[in-house]
């Protein structure tokens, strides 16, 4: 089993809000997404995907509305759609409890090292706060990398903005998600979510 790196942890706390639904088979092994709500103080809850495997569920589906603790790593990959790559973003479950409402503190934390390996992108947002857009290669084994999106706010936007191509960073933060509206090529408004880490914490190491 592949060791758990200190460059790329995630902890979780939250609610069931989906089944565990059938995702892919590695060496024999079934493995499942489901999403986890974590609530912010702001009560915006965050819908994280989850890809466990058949041995963590133990023959056992998580119900709707039941608190889980988890520990593991953000992992992504492309997937092709109409013809276009789209970045997955979800965490790969290594360690799964199950837990009551009273003891869930909806936990969301994660600990990243990486590699610049885009420019940054500084802009404002619609209400006029500056954020700067990272994306943030951390290396696995077997010679794999996960390129992981992120987001810097205020001060930690500018600091990020001055970052550039190959500098290795720390992050400290937590996932979410967020929902944003696009037009298609022919015209239609959809609906659509994005995963990135929202930056707390930020340096070069």
């Amino acid at each position: 089993m592949e060791k758990i790196t200190e460059v790329n942890k995630v902890h979780l706390s939250g609610r069931v809000l989906s089944s565990p639904v059938f995702n892919h088979k590695t060496y024999g092994e079934a493995f499942y997404m489901l999403l986890l709500g974590i609530c912010r103080r702001s009560g915006y809850e965050d819908r994280i995907r989850l890809i466990i495997s058949e041995r963590l569920l133990g023959g056992r589906s998580p119900l709707n509305g039941e608190y889980l603790d988890i520990t593991g790593q953000i992992r992504t990959y492309n997937r092709e759609v109409d013809g276009r790559n789209k970045l997955e973003v979800t965490v790969f479950v290594r360690e799964m409890e199950y837990c009551c409402e009273s003891d869930s503190e909806n936990e969301n934390s994660i600990y990243l090292e990486g590699f610049i390996c885009r420019q940054p992108v500084r802009r404002r947002s619609p209400l006029g706060r500056e954020i700067c857009d990272l994306m943030v290669a951390v290396n696995r084994m077997y010679n794999k990398s996960d390129y992981i999106p992120a987001i810097a706010w205020g001060r930690n936007a500018a600091y990020s903005g001055s970052l550039s191509v190959g500098d290795k960073i720390m992050i400290e933060g937590r996932i979410q998600s967020r929902d944003y509206r696009k037009y298609t090529e022919e015209g239609h408004l959809i609906n659509k979510t994005a995963y990135e880490v929202s930056i707390a914490n930020i340096e070069t190491i």
